[in-house]
Formats: structure tokens, C-alpha cells, sequence
């Protein structure tokens, strides 16, 4: 087992990386909480390849729990599902004294996340992250979510689980566009943190290797967003940095309806963009971007920017979150492993990134 320890100065939780620990998830569940009632929030294809299995463990430990399900996929990050989460947490009688277990992908935990946040002021809840963006990135760090029409996590707050349960096995059932998915953020923490790392993923050519391979990966990706957690737990500063090009990815995930292209898929995009316009710009060592079309090729994950209307692009871009008083706060790299904050005056974003 690894374990990892995120200690912030009004909540501390544990993460524990292990093969097959789902099997002991109520006895892990039963270190942190001594009550019985669990709300499971998960979705369809979850519940229908684990559900029975979750229901006898958990009622082995003697829970008393009810499945609220959801339909997978980025669209069920609305108001209307937050609205029945909470419906269905009233009917099941949970109050502030239970706890929510938020079963799934980086969908149900920024939404099982958000539920918890606010019904009632805030209960406890657990994430168990089944792919592998959820368990490398999204779990951790306490950002939860939904999207509202006007954009990605538009609506949302910081709130931390109780414990976040890693189980790579997981990653067995998935198809290998979330494979890739995940891929995307694994690069996106090499890109703005670690150059070893990044060298280590290149030496990576088989599948096989990688999931040899992958709960150091995943040790690595959680420790690094610690680390940068625990300096700026609020996003004021260096955690910025792990939004690397998701200012474009994010763009282009609403571009496309949130069909195209997978959240990791879309930042894969953006990383490699921006950063052939910082090198242009003057801001970024020449020949980074060409390393960054490196390792995506290494991983078969697409680099080419879609033909779209960057007028468009620009005006969903004006709306993210890391738009500040009139000003964007753009990652870029000065070179792999060493990323700076650009703020850039939003009158100014056409004229960089055409």
C-alpha cells in the first residue's frame, strides 16, 4: 500500500493507493466514520459492473446504504442532477452525521463533491475514484463542481473529502479512450513539475510496462498535487499551475458540446497550443513544444488543434474562472518541469493565441 497524507490547515485526509483494496473498502471506510447510513452516488455503468459487489461489502461491515445513480458522462454535472442528489439524500434520511460515498470518475466525484458541500452546510463524504483522471488528479485537492450552460465548473466550491481510496484494478474495466483521458493529466504534471518524470513516460512503450508500472504513477501525480495543495489550497497562487492547458482544453471541450473529446484529450490539445504560442511569444526555451508533441505521439493521444472558430474559442475563454478582474491567468512552461503564471490582459488573448 502507498499512502499519502494532504495536511491543510482546516482539514487533513489520507489517500491510500492499493490493488484490490475495493474488496476492503468498509473496513477502510470504518477508520474514519462510526456512523451506519452511506448514500453511494455513482452511475449506471458503474453500478452495473459493481453494485452488488459494493452492496455485500458494505453490508458485511453492517452499513445500511441506498444507491443513487446517475447517468455517466460530462452532461450529468447539472443542476437537475444536483437537485435529485439531494432529493434522493431527504428520502433516504441522511443528515449531517452521515456520509456520502462518491463512487465514479472525476463526473461523480466534482458532483457527489458539490451535493456534499452544500446539503446541509456540508456533510463528510469519501471519494473512491474508479478512472484513472480520478485517481491521478480530480479526487484530490478538494475543487468540486458542476457546469452550468454557459460553461465548465461555473458553479462550485473547495471542500475536501474524508479519505480518498485509490484502487488501480479499477482501471481494467475502462476503455482506453479514459485510459488516455487520464494520460492526458499524467503529462500535464510531468510538463509542470517534474522533468524525470516526463523522461521516465517516454521510456514507457507498451501498455503492459505502464500498468506494471502505474501505482508509482499514480503516487507520483497525487504527491506532486499535495505538495502544491498544501502551499495554495485556494487557488490563489502556485496551484494555478495544474491548470495548465485547460484554459484552452476547457474551451474546447464546450466547443464540442462536451462529445469530441475527453476532458484529458482536450487538455492534451491545450498544452501543446499554448505552447507553441509561448515559444513564438518569447516566453518558453524553443523545442519544448516539439517535446510535448513527443510524448503525446508516444501515447497515441492527438496533438493537432481542430479546425474551430477562434472567435468562439475566445469568447468561452472570457468566461473561465481564471478570468480575474479583467485579467487571464495563463500557464505556460519555461521549459518541461518549470511552469510560470502569465497574466494576460483579456483584451489581449486574440493577438496570443492566433
Amino acid at each position: 500500500m502507498k499512502s499519502l497524507d494532504i495536511n491543510l490547515t482546516s482539514n487533513n485526509y489520507n489517500i491510500i493507493i492499493e490493488r484490490d483494496i475495493f474488496k476492503n473498502i468498509g473496513v477502510e471506510i470504518k477508520k474514519i466514520y462510526k456512523g451506519s447510513k452511506i448514500a453511494i452516488v455513482t452511475d449506471k455503468n458503474l453500478y452495473a459492473l459493481y453494485g452488488n459487489k459494493l452492496k455485500d461489502i458494505l453490508h458485511y461491515e453492517n452499513y445500511n446504504i441506498s444507491f443513487i445513480v446517475v447517468d455517466p458522462g460530462e452532461m450529468s454535472k447539472s443542476m437537475e442532477n444536483l437537485t435529485y442528489i439531494y432529493t434522493k439524500l431527504i428520502e433516504f434520511g441522511i443528515n449531517r452525521g452521515d456520509l456520502i460515498l462518491a463512487f465514479g470518475g472525476g463526473v461523480i466525484g466534482d458532483l457527489a463533491g458539490f451535493a456534499a458541500s452544500t446539503y446541509l452546510r456540508g456533510i463528510d463524504y469519501i471519494q473512491v475514484p474508479t478512472t484513472l483522471l480520478a485517481q491521478i488528479d480530480s479526487s484530490i485537492g478538494g475543487k468540486v463542481a458542476i457546469n452550468l450552460p454557459q460553461g465548465k465548473n461555473l458553479a462550485g466550491s473547495f471542500y475536501h473529502p474524508k479519505k480518498v481510496i485509490i484502487d488501480p484494478n479499477f482501471l481494467n474495466s475502462l476503455p482506453n479512450k479514459f485510459i488516455k483521458d487520464g494520460l492526458g493529466e499524467i503529462i500535464k504534471y510531468a510538463c509542470i513539475k517534474n522533468n524525470s518524470f516526463f523522461n521516465k513516460l517516454l521510456t514507457i512503450k507498451s501498455n503492459t510496462y505502464f500498468f506494471e508500472n502505474i501505482e508509482d504513477i499514480i503516487y507520483i501525480c497525487c504527491n506532486i498535487k499535495k505538495e502544491i495543495v498544501e502551499k495554495d489550497e485556494k487557488d490563489y497562487n502556485i496551484r494555478m499551475i495544474l491548470n495548465f492547458g485547460h484554459t484552452l482544453g476547457h474551451a474546447i471541450e464546450k466547443y464540442y458540446n462536451y462529445e469530441r473529446y475527453t476532458h484529458g484529450e482536450a487538455v492534451s490539445l491545450g498544452m501543446y497550443y499554448i505552447t507553441q504560442k509561448s515559444e513564438i511569444h518569447g516566453y518558453t526555451q524553443l523545442g519544448t513544444a516539439n517535446k510535448i508533441k513527443e510524448i503525446l505521439l508516444n501515447y497515441n493521444i492527438d496533438y493537432n488543434f481542430p479546425k474551430v472558430n477562434m472567435s468562439e474559442i475566445i469568447k468561452i475563454i472570457h468566461l473561465d474562472k481564471k478570468n480575474n478582474s479583467g485579467n487571464l491567468n495563463l500557464i505556460l512552461l519555461n521549459k518541461i518541469g518549470d511552469s510560470i503564471i502569465k497574466k494576460l490582459p483579456v483584451e489581449n488573448l486574440g493577438k496570443f493565441l492566433i
